[in-house]
């Protein structure tokens, strides 16, 4: 009832939705960088959109599964095999006992979602099973997977009629609605911020003009950009305010920051807009180096595009009700 770590990968971490409600009292949300990928890889195991998964960072780990299990993995393409031969994203797909799931070399993204039928056996931690590596919180100790960590499985799968089950689950037709599958954009569509009236004109024009580099500094707290200089029109001081996912704070420097998953929960950095939530996906599968512009969106659009998303979600879990019912016979 459990799957083995052979090899860890670069950084392979528990993560869920977050730790919400917290931040009041200083402790960060977190939770999956990629949550459309962190969704997606839960409903096609049939679990909650909560469920734990495990996200993987360019390096991928390598499993043995002690016990038959349905997994699905989603984001980025990292080169899924398993005994060698290779698996598809966007697929439940059956193991078996002593099955040994790896990762090759990345063909795109950065980030990839492991999900197995019922979750992990974890404990949460105020509310969470996500990790959070600096405050050494939730999943496995507070860190990321080690070589030799045994992951206990909620609901392996009975060990008959595997053969039948895995081939019942590949017929299954599974349609992801366009709001559900990762689309290279020109540019992430951004709403001004509160403090867009600071900036100086030089620095609104080079925002939507100019490109930015993800910088290697970049992390799950925030990805610094390499770009023209956002200047403030005048020096100010802030007062702080709750950070959010996709914020973007220009400190001193002048270079922008876009506050990620494991932001600080306060801030006092002038803020130049924030990222559509719809396309932070996007900022988290970027690899340092990449290339990034932005376009301005007003705020009723940004909010559409958010309740088409959550639509998608519904119709897909509505779509997959025959394959619960294959995983719960």
């Amino acid at each position: 009832m459990s799957l083995v770590v052979l090899k860890p990968g670069l950084l392979s971490t528990i993560q869920d939705l977050g730790r919400h409600g917290l931040q009041h009292l200083g402790v960060p949300v977190g939770g999956a960088m990629d949550s459309r990928a962190h969704r997606l890889a839960n409903l096609l195991v049939g679990n909650d959109e909560n469920e734990a998964t495990l996200e993987i960072t360019f390096g991928g780990p390598t499993l043995r599964f002690d016990a038959a299990a349905c997994i699905a993995i989603t984001g980025a393409r990292l080169a899924p095999t398993l005994n060698g031969q290779t698996i598809a994203n966007n697929r439940p797909l059956v193991v078996r006992q002593g099955d040994i799931l790896a990762f090759g070399q990345r063909e795109a993204g950065l980030r990839a979602y492991l999900a197995w039928h019922g979750g992990l056996s974890l404990a949460p931690v105020l509310g969470s099973r996500s990790t959070n590596l600096r405050a050494g919180l939730g999943g496995i100790e507070g860190r990321a997977l080690r070589k030799g960590d045994v992951l206990h499985l909620n609901k392996p799968l009975p060990a008959q009629d595997l053969d039948e089950l895995a081939g019942r689950l590949w017929d299954l037709r599974i349609y992801l609605p366009r709001a559900l599958v990762a689309q290279p954009r020109p540019a992430l569509r951004m709403i001004m911020g509160a403090h867009v009236s600071l900036f100086s004109e030089e620095a609104l024009a080079n925002l939507f003009s100019e490109p930015f580099r993800v910088s290697p500094d970049s992390d799950r707290m925030g990805y610094r950009l390499r770009g023209p200089r956002l200047a403030l029109s005048e020096p100010v001081q802030l007062l702080s305010e709750a950070a959010t996912f996709g914020s973007v704070q220009v400190p001193a420097d002048g270079q922008p920051i876009i506050l990620m998953a494991d932001r600080q929960t306060t801030g006092g950095y002038a803020k130049i807009g924030h990222i559509a939530s719809v396309d932070l996906p996007l900022v988290a599968q970027s690899v340092p180096g990449d290339s990034l512009r932005f376009s301005e969106i007003p705020l009723a659009r940004a909010q559409q595009l958010d309740m088409l998303r959550e639509t998608a979600f519904t119709q897909l879990y509505e779509s997959l009700a025959p394959l619960r019912t294959l995983l719960g016979r």
